[in-house]
């Protein structure tokens, strides 16, 4: 059997397939970005799954897609912790940059990007991947993304700038105080993960002019910071990955004709797509 994975900050998607390529199942786990977990967090979210841990003796390959896996460290620490994970299988570890460019791939080349909890591009051409820019993570990074919105939505809440309306309903529905908010930004491993749960709240509303302005200047703000250095910006369709992305795709369109722009695909999740191309170019 063979695992292949896209593994995001907050969820994995699972599929494994026999041999002959027919699909067996599909499941979930937690996410496992080696940046904000402990490694060894990793063959315990596996066993946790019934389905996964009663097939690990079965899987021979594992191909994993994962956010935090870019350098080799990340790389190779997540690594470890598969080959304990499934002992008879082998591990092809990649960084999930990979798994959108397979994912977004319609024949011809294209910037790629990630918009779900982080956010990330790249330049792929059918057979390269080339990354211009660092992925910098949250806390100076991530532009566009769930946990950056939420970012924007906590500051402006907590320091009086939200409409009375939205500020009135966030209010009701988190009752939060400052002091949970700090502690849940500084003393958990997934603050990335919390800040984008408030993208849910934004979502939501996302059709009151207030939110319709601050998406549209965030995602501006990621075709600024992640796109417009690619020298074929401008001139090859941009493919986007990823729940923000769909979600708030309307928004992005006008954001990206404002610079000139061309967006093609847009999908929300990767991994029936990421299965196709393996299916048609790697396992093959």
């Amino acid at each position: 059997m063979i695992a292949i994975v896209d593994g995001g900050s907050t969820k994995c998607d699972w599929v494994i397939l026999e041999n002959s390529g027919k699909t067996h199942l599909k499941t979930t786990t937690l996410g496992f970005n080696p940046n904000i977990i402990n490694p060894d967090f990793i063959v315990k979210e596996i066993d946790r799954n019934q389905e996964l841990f009663f097939l690990k003796n079965h899987i021979e390959k594992v191909f994993f897609y994962g956010s935090g896996c870019g350098t080799p460290d990340n790389a190779k620490k997540v690594e470890n912790e598969f080959v304990k994970a499934f002992p008879q299988a082998d591990i092809s570890i990649k960084e999930d940059m990979t798994a959108a460019a397979y994912a977004a791939y319609n024949g011809k080349p294209a910037i790629v990007c990630i918009l779900g909890t982080g956010s990330n591009s790249c330049f792929f051409d059918g057979e390269k991947i080339r990354v211009d820019l660092p992925s910098l993570g949250f806390l100076i990074g991530d532009e566009g993304s769930g946990s950056a919105l939420g970012k924007h939505l906590l500051r402006r809440f907590f320091m009086k700038k939200l409409p009375s309306d939205l500020e009135q309903d966030f209010r009701a529905t988190y009752n939060l105080t400052i002091e949970d908010a700090i502690h849940n930004m500084y003393h958990n491993p997934r603050a990335n993960a919390y800040l984008g749960e408030f993208n849910k709240f934004i979502a939501e509303r996302k059709k009151h002019p207030y939110f319709q302005n601050m998406v549209f200047d965030e995602l501006k703000n990621f075709l600024d910071y992640q796109v417009l250095p690619y020298p074929e910006a401008g001139e090859i369709e941009i493919n986007f990955i990823g729940y923000i992305a769909f979600i708030y795709e309307d928004i992005l369109r006008s954001a990206a004709a404002e610079l000139n722009l061309k967006i093609g695909k847009v999908v929300q999740k990767p991994i029936e797509s990421l299965v196709d191309y393996h299916l048609k170019y790697i396992l093959n």
